[in-house]
């Protein structure tokens, strides 16, 4: 707002070149020819490379689905998309690198394009990596076939989690500086990870680690599609050290919605097997997932993520699980706000309501029925995943609380004995996911000797408010104020090590690791104290003003200038730099509410009141808690109801403008309800647990839940989202008709010929 924050676009640095992708106007295609000589001979332009000039590593993001089919930075003998970078342009200003893209001349001899994450999986498909024989990816099966064996009621249903825009406000962006004395990189990267990247980058060019500086400036946004090294990022490093100076991109908008990883994109066909009392039996899903044009980090996630959180807050004695990955000629699959957990809790949620209509049960009641109960905690799953801790009816009675339920109902009888165009729908969600994933983070305290103090966290924030919720752990251990607290993050030079930000891990991980240090450093204070005021060390206490006296002794205190400085200070700083280890993951829980209004004539859906209960265990600060919860709740809302991603069938992008992707401004919202219960988890000394998703996954079924709701008076069953005006419509009309569409169709071919997976569930799946 006010100009004083630095992004990678704000760098000034000197000699600077600017750079520009020549991108494929083409889905999949060959290429036959790139002709560079008019762009090379345009004013401004230093020079234009294509993938021969360079000569890249191919390499795979942070998961590696198959790991025969890394990508190239820049496309080599094929396009796979449209927008793939074929060749860069780099300008002595930005203004000539653009323009001198037009005057490349690229020859293809187009393909046919797949699109459709089924259809790629069918016989025949056009294969986007011939030496591979098919467009499966990767796949597996599970080895409980009999899943559904004692039920009693099956219900089923073909659901669509659609691919989403990562969206964040600022796109990707990267400055990178070759070699000086003491660094043979320094990158300037918006990135969630920059001691990941840092790895990356350094194993791909073959450097030595230590000789590789990454800073992540201010980050507008990561949410997922900012977590490891791009294609993009990896051709400026190589213009960068092929031609000795330094190069910047700045992705424009245009790009982002081509190029920037995308998220969800999943067909899962699920059977939920229950007794005539509504009690789960068991479950067999069969999920497809959309990997774009290259085996990325998206697909996988339908077995790191959507199979680990298949049975959500139920217990469901009995999983079947099998999943495929497709390839299609779309732009590459990543992570998104959730990855994988949105989807999966999307899933279920849907089936338990359709189970609750099939067999005329409340929805909160059915939901009640088959919750896992807290005396069964930590609670292993079927996939294998071991919950910590939970007491899922706790939300939900705060939820229906809040939103007075049976009010609303009422309210919903009375518009429908009315008969009127605008009907009312309520739906509810209970979710659980999980966050952090266990391991290590790094955090450190200083205290100086005018009394101030430095906080540094291997996690790497973009706007959560990690330099006040670190500050606040120091200041409440150390007794130091806040304003005398600097916070470092996000440059390999000063913080030695980190995991950086991504699932919901940074309060658990490095909170814990900052207050751990600011304990340490506590102790040695009151050593240093101990012995400048010959006192026991024992005797020595941290007083209400942040001072250091001896018990019993008011008179005489110390203040942390005069501790930190002391005659131990040049050979003993108060310093302690430690890494937190967390066993396992946390899972965060909830549930949500939303009611909305269906115009029947004109399927237009308004969002009345959305109601969000969410336990992400104990609370450090409310405001940043209510912050995260009102982000996830955008997304989550827009996933249900506007956004998605489209190509037409020669894989031509569909909404590669604002224009024409449908992301909600803040007119199109509306106030939210969040409230908190707090569970706190046993995992780590702060019994926190993540918030940074948790309203995301929760959100997106209850408001889709709300929507069916609505329309169940015309026999509706189901409504694949986003609920649109136009699908909602046409749901109507086939109710009104008799023609109600059935949610179930038979699963592809291809889950028959998976093989049976290796592992018992998914808890050994990893990112």
């Amino acid at each position: 707002m006010t100009g004083a924050s630095t992004y990678v676009g704000n760098l000034a640095l000197e000699g600077v070149l600017h750079l520009a992708f020549v991108r494929s106007s083409m889905a999949h295609a060959v290429i036959t020819g790139i002709d560079v000589a008019g762009a090379a001979a345009a004013p401004g332009v230093v020079a234009v490379l294509t993938a021969g000039d360079l000569d890249l590593p191919a390499h795979h993001g942070l998961m590696v689905v198959n790991p025969d089919l890394p990508r190239p930075p820049l496309a080599t003998d094929r396009v796979r998309f449209v927008g793939e970078p074929v060749a860069v342009v780099v300008g002595e200003t930005k203004a000539a690198a653009v323009d001198a893209v037009e005057l490349v001349e690229v020859d293809y001899d187009p393909l046919p394009a797949v699109v459709d994450m089924e259809a790629a999986l069918e016989p025949g498909a056009e294969l986007q990596f011939p030496e591979l024989g098919s467009n499966l990816a990767a796949g597996q099966r599970s080895t409980d076939e009999d899943a559904l064996a004692d039920a009693e009621v099956v219900v089923r249903a073909r659901l669509v989690n659609q691919r989403v825009a990562v969206m964040p406000m600022e796109g990707n962006a990267i400055a990178v500086q070759p070699g000086d004395q003491e660094h043979d990189l320094t990158i300037w990267v918006s990135t969630q990870m920059p001691h990941g990247f840092r790895a990356q980058a350094a194993a791909l060019f073959g450097l030595e680690t230590e000789r590789v500086r990454v800073v992540a400036p201010h980050v507008g946004g990561g949410f997922g599609g900012k977590a490891g090294m791009l294609a993009e990022h990896t051709a400026a490093v190589g213009v960068a050290r092929k031609l000795g100076r330094p190069v910047t991109w700045v992705e424009t908008r245009s790009e982002n919605l081509v190029s920037m990883p995308q998220g969800r994109g999943q067909v899962a066909y699920y059977e939920l097997g229950l007794t005539r009392e509504g009690v789960i039996t068991g479950l067999r899903a069969r999920v497809v997932a959309d990997s774009g044009a290259y085996a990325g980090f998206g697909g996988g996630l339908v077995f790191a993520s959507t199979q680990a959180m298949a049975t959500g807050v139920y217990r469901v004695p009995k999983l079947a699980f099998d999943g495929a990955v497709a390839l299609t000629n779309t732009t590459p699959m990543g992570a998104f706000r959730g990855a994988g957990r949105p989807e999966a809790t999307a899933h279920i949620e849907r089936m338990i309501d359709l189970a609750g209509a099939e067999l005329g049960i409340d929805p909160a009641e059915i939901r009640r029925r088959n919750f896992i109960q807290p005396e069964e905690f930590p609670y292993r799953t079927p996939s294998g995943v071991r919950y910590d801790i939970g007491d899922y009816d706790l939300p939900l009675r705060e939820a229906l609380r809040l939103v007075d339920y049976d009010k609303l109902r009422e309210e919903q009888a009375s518009r429908r004995e009315a008969g009127g165009p605008v009907q009312l729908g309520i739906g509810i969600s209970v979710y659980v996911e999980i966050t952090a994933g266990g391991g290590d983070e790094y955090g450190s305290v200083t205290v100086h000797a005018d009394g101030s103090a430095t906080v540094s966290a291997g996690t790497s924030g973009h706007g959560q408010g990690h330099p006040t919720a670190f500050a606040m752990l120091a200041s409440d251990r150390l007794g130091i104020p806040m304003e005398k607290i600097r916070f470092v993050q996000s440059d390999t030079a000063v913080v030695p090590r980190g995991g950086g930000t991504g699932g919901s891990r940074s309060l658990q991980m490095a909170g814990n690791a900052v207050q751990g240090a600011a304990d340490d450093v506590l102790e040695q204070a009151r050593k240093r104290a101990a012995a400048m005021l010959e006192a026991s060390v024992d005797d020595v206490q941290l007083t209400e003003d942040g001072a250091f006296g001896v018990a019993g002794v008011p008179s005489v205190t110390l203040t942390w200038a005069q501790v930190a400085s002391g005659a131990e200070a040049e050979d003993a700083p108060l310093h302690a730099g430690i890494d937190f280890h967390q066993d396992d993951a946390t899972f965060p829980f909830g549930s949500h509410v939303s009611v909305v209004e269906v115009d029947t004539d004109t399927g237009r859906v308004t969002p009345l009141r959305h109601v969000a209960v969410d336990d992400c265990g104990r609370i450090l600060n409310p405001l940043l808690v209510q912050g995260q919860q009102h982000g996830g709740l955008a997304q989550g809302i827009a996933q249900a109801l506007y956004e998605e991603v489209l190509y037409d069938a020669d894989g031509q992008p569909l909404t590669a403008t604002l224009a024409d992707y449908r992301m909600p401004s803040a007119a199109d919202l509306f106030n939210y309800e969040t409230a908190n219960t707090e569970t706190p988890t046993p995992m780590n000394p702060l019994g926190a647990k993540g918030i940074g998703e948790s309203a995301t996954v929760g959100s997106t079924p209850a408001v889709q839940n709300a929507v069916v709701d609505a329309l169940s008076v015309f026999g509706v069953r189901h409504v694949d989202m986003p609920c649109t005006p136009e699908r909602v419509w046409r749901a109507v009309q086939d109710g009104r008709a008799g023609r109600a569409a059935d949610p179930w169709r038979e699963p592809p071919a291809v889950f028959a010929t998976l093989p049976v997976s290796s592992q018992d569930g998914a808890a050994e799946a990893t990112i």
